[in-house]
C-alpha cells in the first residue's frame, strides 16, 4: 500500500512494515497527500474533513510501522475506507491499495460496549458520522490521550468533534473529564455499576488522572520530531 507525498519530487512513504534502522513514514506527509485535492464535501466541512485525514494519517503510519492495514488501525472496512476517500479525500484514491484493505471491520467486545455507547448519541445516522464513530472506538483503544491518538492538533479539536458529532454525551462532561476516562465512567453507568469507590471525584486522591490537563504535542509533530534525520 502506498501514498505518494503532497509536493514536490519528495519521495512517497512506504506502507511497507519498516524494516530495523529505516525511518518511519511521516504521518504529515500523508495528511498533506490525502487534503491535496479537497472534494466538494471537504469544501464545504472543512473541520470534518482535517479530522478524518489526521485519522487516517496516524493510521498509515501505524500500518507502515506494524505491517497491518489502514483499516484495521482505524477501524473501518474496505468500502467504508472507499467512500470516505471518494467523498472526502480523492487524492488517496489513486494511492492507497483499498484491495489490500479487510472486507470487513472486526471489533472486540470491550470496542463493542464503547461502539453501542456512541452510536447511542450520534447527531446523526449520516456515512461521516458513522466513519467517526468508529475511528473514535478504534483509536481509543491505544496508548496516548484520544486526542493525540486520532492525530488531532490539540484537544480542543476532540472537544470540538465531541460536541458536533456527539452532543449529548459531550454535554454529560461537564467537569471536562478526560475523554477515554468520560467514555468508560458512561459504560460503567450503563451498566448500573460505579467505576471507583471514592465518595466524590473532588475527594479521590487519583482526581488528576481524570481531569489533569491533557498536554503534549500532537501525533503528527511528535512522530516528525521524533524520526531519525536522513542522511
Amino acid at each position: 500500500m502506498i501514498i505518494a507525498a503532497a509536493h514536490g519530487s519528495t519521495p512517497a512513504p512506504s506502507l511497507n512494515a519498516v524494516g530495523r534502522g529505516e525511518r518511519a513514514p511521516d504521518p504529515a506527509a500523508f495528511y498533506d497527500a490525502l487534503r491535496a485535492a479537497p472534494a466538494p464535501a471537504a469544501a464545504a466541512d472543512p473541520f470534518t474533513a482535517h479530522v478524518l485525514a489526521c485519522i487516517l494519517a496516524v493510521g498509515l503510519h501505524e500500518a507502515a510501522l506494524d505491517g497491518s492495514s489502514l483499516g484495521r488501525a482505524v477501524g473501518l472496512d474496505r468500502d467504508q475506507l472507499a467512500q470516505l476517500l471518494r467523498d472526502w479525500l480523492p487524492a488517496g484514491l489513486a494511492q492507497i491499495d483499498l484491495a489490500a484493505e479487510p472486507s470487513t471491520a472486526a471489533f472486540d467486545d470491550e470496542e463493542e460496549q464503547l461502539l453501542q455507547l456512541l452510536q447511542s448519541h450520534q447527531a446523526d445516522q449520516s456515512a461521516p458520522a458513522r466513519w467517526l464513530t468508529a475511528m473514535v472506538v478504534r483509536r481509543s483503544m491505544s496508548d496516548n490521550h484520544l486526542w493525540q491518538d486520532l492525530g488531532l492538533i490539540e484537544r480542543a479539536e476532540l472537544t470540538r468533534l465531541m460536541d458536533e458529532r456527539f452532543p449529548h454525551l459531550a454535554g454529560r462532561n461537564v467537569s471536562n473529564m478526560k475523554w477515554k476516562k468520560f467514555f468508560y465512567r458512561s459504560l460503567c453507568e450503563m451498566e448500573g455499576f460505579t467505576l471507583c469507590t471514592a465518595p466524590s471525584c473532588r475527594e479521590c486522591a487519583d482526581f488528576d488522572n481524570c481531569f489533569g490537563e491533557e498536554t503534549g504535542e500532537s501525533a503528527l509533530a511528535r512522530i516528525r520530531r521524533d524520526a531519525p534525520r536522513a542522511g
